[in-house]
């Protein structure tokens, strides 16, 4: 019979289903029928598939082939089929056998010469593949990204005549061992807490956001620290555990960028430029990739000059804010990308900069600074737990400080990592994914403590969502104090960090 099945994977967000590639041959004139819903890429791949094969020394059917990629409804994209379309029509022409097709599973796009390159989303399908109990033979510039995946049969590949002397019997393909990535650090080892001198209420606003995943705004005069601050938030944060490592591996592996810092368990840091789009920020195209929230899974995105992005596209981040998922919707298909980042945001009190600075450079007019501040909507505002001025030392100030007084990064880290542990054992999430029906249990307070955020929230009419945010950061800094309950000091200071939000973002103190 000249008909030959293999199985491949295709890629839908970080979401990999089965492709099942059917070649027949029969009698007719030569012709090539690609079918399946094939894009532009796949369809291409007769091309490459046929010089691959002859290049490889074997001979091209001379018969009419029918190539089907089933399920038909089910857009394939990219070149990640033209190892298994070759494969089909060599076993379905007899020149390679069909025996060992049945227990695994083939993606690789192929050079002219039979090469194989390797295709993007491999990490994706590493899994799926485990889950059907069947190997995966990929090409060896996929092994770093498939080698997270513990439990499953992985050979690579680097021609297509190693492909086929496997499938002969002749030479067994190496096998990708499974690696446990051992973190190496936390962040990078060029930034330190202790390079800031001065700012203690700014690293400690930096602190609790680390040690309870709290988003946080920064405002000051330009020089006076953020962006230095907020590029040292990693080097406080835990490194990625192994369910959070192969996680975000998948979604950079699906927009077809390095995986090595993920595996040495590094949270991702992303910093978009003000210039970014919402497709950029959010992820979006005609066939959808991750976006920026996306890339920042597990880790932080980092929006520096915060007024000046487009108000459209700040007002996007409001749903995965809440939801730590994005949805994609296109008219043909959906595609879901998890987004569970944490915002650090940094701004100018006005457009130029130095309003409320004691030199006095500013000269906008109030209307000027009204009309800078309420590009950040109420509803954005609403969804960041901290906020913190961060002012300017003067120059004879900063001199005189001595950097070797200033706590390190790994001695904050210590904390945040003790406050964390807290965290995970008494409810599993970080206390800024705490749900509402936990906070009466989880971040319970007495008759006076629950009468203080009362009159709090009468006062400077914070919302319900105002209030229970308040409530996770005074349990954050419950945990950081080591302390069971939530008393009046947690409440006071976490009321603290949240005022800057009832006022004019920027607002001198």
């Amino acid at each position: 019979m000249s008909l030959a099945i293999v199985r491949s994977r295709a890629q839908i967000g970080v979401v990999s289903p089965l492709v099942t590639v059917e070649v027949h041959l029969s009698a007719g004139l030569p012709a090539l029928a690609l079918v399946g819903l094939p894009e532009a890429a796949v369809r291409e791949s007769k091309e490459r598939v046929r010089s691959a094969i002859i290049n490889s020394g074997f001979e091209f059917p001379k018969r009419r082939i029918t190539i089907n990629l089933a399920p038909a409804d089910l857009p394939k994209e990219g070149g990640r089929y033209d190892l298994a379309i070759a494969v089909g029509i060599l076993v379905a022409s007899k020149q390679l056998p069909a025996e060992q097709l049945d227990q695994l599973e083939l993606i690789g796009e192929l050079a002219l010469s039979g090469e194989l390159r390797g295709a993007t989303g491999v990490l994706p399908a590493a899994v799926a593949c485990k889950r059907e109990a069947r190997a995966l033979w990929i090409p060896a510039d996929n092994e770093t990204e498939a080698a997270l995946v513990q439990g499953l049969e992985i050979r690579k590949g680097s021609h297509l005549l190693d492909i086929c002397a496997a499938l002969k019997g002749e030479q067994p393909l190496p096998e990708v061992h499974a690696q446990v990535c051992q973190p190496t650090a936390r962040g990078s080892h060029h930034h330190d807490l202790a390079d800031v001198k001065g700012q203690l209420n700014a690293k400690r606003a930096l602190e609790i956001a680390a040690a309870g995943g709290h988003n946080l705004l920064m405002s000051g005069v330009p020089g006076s620290g953020k962006s230095m601050l907020a590029a040292r938030l990693p080097t406080l944060l835990p490194t990625l555990s192994e369910d959070e490592r192969l996680e975000t591996a998948a979604i950079y592996s699906v927009a077809g960028m390095a995986v090595e810092a993920i595996c040495a368990g590094i949270r991702p840091f992303r910093a978009p430029h003000h210039t970014a789009s919402a497709a950029a920020l959010v992820g979006g195209g005609s066939h959808p990739k991750p976006g920026e929230i996306s890339l920042a899974h597990q880790g932080v995105l980092f929006l520096d000059e915060l007024p000046e992005f487009s108000r459209k596209v700040l007002e996007v981040l409001r749903e995965p804010l809440e939801t730590g998922e994005i949805l994609i919707s296109r008219a043909a298909r959906q595609t879901e990308y998890p987004a569970r980042f944490q915002l650090i945001a940094a701004m100018n009190p006005c457009p130029c900069g130095y309003h409320g600075d004691r030199s006095g450079k500013c000269r906008c007019t109030p209307d000027q600074i009204r009309r800078y501040q309420d590009k950040l909507s109420g509803p954005l505002l609403d969804r960041i737990d901290l906020f913190v001025n961060v002012v300017a030392l003067p120059p004879d100030t900063l001199l005189q400080l001595d950097q070797s007084e200033n706590e390190a990064s790994a001695t904050v880290a210590e904390r945040v990592t003790a406050a964390l542990q807290r965290q995970h054992q008494r409810q599993g999430c970080r206390n800024a994914h705490l749900q509402a029906q936990q906070l009466d249990t989880i971040c319970a307070l007495t008759n006076e403590t629950r009468q203080l955020l009362a009159t709090a929230a009468n006062k400077f009419g914070l919302s319900a969502r105002a209030c229970h945010r308040i409530l996770k950061v005074a349990r954050t800094l419950a945990d950081l104090a080591g302390s069971e309950a939530v008393t009046d000091q947690h409440l006071l200071e976490a009321l603290g960090f949240k005022d800057g939000l009832t006022r004019s973002p920027g607002a001198s103190s």
